[in-house]
């Protein structure tokens, strides 16, 4: 058996992970890299028809926005994934056509290879951590992986052999539930004892690297510094993703600050509704929260350029979020150039910021004209070393690779880890195979 990584290792962005044996090939999640035109994985178009089948961790562009080009070079097969996810997918197309028209690129796939898509919903078929045999010699386990709406991890048993991919993963979401990956194996239909007591690989979410900091004091650090900018009269832009993250923080920002005027985009709006109507992947006491913050009197949702203009002209400072992490859209953009007339506004970038992006250059200090205080104070939707730590515990591996961050960033990891006795990590890259 063979790992290939066609990317998602050693860098941000494009995760995706062949696995390759004598009968079976599967593809873990085909995603983009948000630099320049956008980057994609390194397919072996020859390779693609072979494809047993794929599985989709979650709708994040970094983990989906490639999958037409399986279908665009002759995969005829599904992709498992979550309803939620599903649902989610056709913003996230409409939203990467976009950023690749922005720089002036052109979308490698055909509207006709995103409609090819196929898709077997995981809750329709069998409850998480329960056993589905999915051909012969290969069977499927799932869990709630806690990263956004639909996430998953997935523990496959592949040729009699036991693989674990954790997707994106946290302990730590507010709003989201989070299913152990050491939780009591059913009996799979086909394994031996021997073949279960031992998983072969596992390819684990590292995207924070060396951070050691709880949800706590990430949180602790941006409640002060939002009360700083707000207490000088400013607004506070905080720019995130239409699904995840947008939604953790605003709940965190009506509880933290509970008379604090807030301006919330549409989307992000309509995926806190979306949470309401997918209670089984919440935490308990989620739904409540959720329900209550869609009723915030102090929450305005504009529709408009003009309302928009009313609410950032209101002697009372707010806290704004809209989409786009990195800030390349045209209303993220809009909102930071509104922003500029006054030193007394911030902006917060909470999440990834890749290369060339707006939100990198606003961080460096690298634009032409003049921006208002912008600076990365991050929310935890991904594992740092600790939580790497515990899941090394919690799904002991012959062979772990860890993904999701620089290969710098990762050899250190790899290396403390190695240096407290965790055995066979791996730090690699896009472009490498691993034998198993």
């Amino acid at each position: 058996m063979e790992l290939k990584i066609w990317g998602g290792a050693g860098e941000h962005g494009r995760s995706c992970y062949v696995l390759t044996g004598e009968q079976h090939r599967i593809m873990l999640d085909c995603g983009v890299k948000k630099e320049g035109t956008g980057q994609y994985p390194l397919l072996d178009v020859h390779l693609i028809p072979e494809l047993t089948a794929v599985f989709l961790s979650h709708a994040h562009e970094d983990h989906s926005m490639a999958l037409p080009l399986l279908y665009k070079h002759g995969y005829q097969g599904e992709i498992w994934t979550t309803g939620p996810t599903v649902s989610q997918l056709e913003l996230y197309f409409a939203n990467w056509g976009k950023y690749v028209a922005s720089r002036n690129g052109e979308l490698p796939y055909e509207p006709a290879h995103i409609a090819a898509l196929k898709f077997r919903i995981l809750e329709d078929e069998v409850p998480a951590g329960q056993w589905l045999q999915l051909n012969d010699g290969l069977q499927l386990q799932w869990g709630r992986s806690g990263h956004m709406l639909g996430s998953v991890w997935f523990r496959i048993q592949m040729e009699g052999q036991l693989l674990f991919f954790s997707g994106d993963f946290s302990w730590e979401s507010a709003l989201l539930a989070a299913d152990s990956p050491r939780a009591p194996l059913p009996e799979s239909p086909t394994a031996s004892a021997s073949s279960m007591s031992e998983t072969l690989l596992s390819i684990m979410d590292n995207a924070y690297g060396m951070d050691d900091e709880s949800q706590e004091q990430k949180l602790n650090a941006l409640r002060q510094f939002t009360l700083e900018v707000l207490g000088r009269g400013g607004h506070v832009l905080l720019p995130v993703p239409a699904f995840g993250r947008g939604q953790e923080l605003l709940v965190w920002a009506l509880g933290t600050f509970p008379d604090q005027p807030v301006l919330l985009e549409r989307a992000i709006y309509e995926g806190l509704r979306q949470m309401a109507e997918w209670e089984a992947w919440l935490k308990p006491g989620s739904l409540h929260t959720i329900e209550e913050a869609i009723l915030a009197p102090h929450v305005y949702v504009p529709d408009t350029q003009e309302e928009r203009l009313r609410l950032l002209e209101r002697e009372e400072p707010l806290i704004i979020f809209t989409t786009d992490g990195m800030m390349e859209s045209p209303r993220a953009r809009w909102y930071a150039e509104r922003l500029s007339l006054s030193s007394a506004h911030a902006i917060v970038i909470t999440g990834h910021a890749s290369d060339g992006t707006f939100a990198r250059r606003l961080l460096r200090g690298g634009t032409e004209e003049t921006y208002c205080e912008t600076v990365q104070m991050g929310y935890k939707i991904h594992q740092g070393l600790e939580d790497v730590r515990y899941m090394l515990q919690e799904v002991p591996s012959r062979h772990t690779v860890l993904v999701h961050a620089p290969k710098p960033e990762t050899d250190r990891v790899v290396a403390r880890l190695a240096g407290k006795g965790y055995p066979g990590l791996h730090s690699l890259q896009a472009g490498d195979r691993l034998p198993i």
